[in-house]
């Protein structure tokens, strides 16, 4: 990893930590104790839940890798090194691609082929 630097860093006071009783399996301890944890990552939106393990520390840990680990935040991760490198967003690539002199439109003539032309 030698000549890599890094942008940014995304860590558990970045998210929102909620802990609750779990239900299921487990005995009394899982009746009186708080070890169930799910994890918000506010930017992204981003979800990790965690309920499987005895105690609040594996949920916790469990619960972070599914967060990092989601749809959402890989999406929001990427758009964010690709901002903060300096490169355009999508959007504004999208927008440079939909220019009308990059548009080709084709239109349906009298004997119903194709030929290029001005939409109407």
């Amino acid at each position: 990893m030698a000549g890599r630097e890094k942008l940014f860093s995304v860590t558990i006071h970045d998210c929102v930590v909620e802990t609750k009783r779990g239900h299921g399996k487990g005995g009394q301890n899982r009746n009186v104790r708080d070890t169930a944890v799910r994890i918000t990552h506010p930017p992204s939106g981003a979800v990790g839940e965690s309920q499987e393990q005895r105690s609040q520390l594996q949920n916790k840990r469990t619960a972070w890798e599914r967060l990092i680990a989601s749809g959402k935040f890989r999406v929001w991760l990427n758009r964010e090194i690709w901002l903060r490198q300096g490169l355009p967003s999508p959007e504004e690539e999208v927008r440079k691609a939909m220019a009308p002199q990059n548009l080709r439109v084709e239109i349906k003539d009298d004997r119903g082929r194709w030929v290029e032309g001005e939409p109407q």
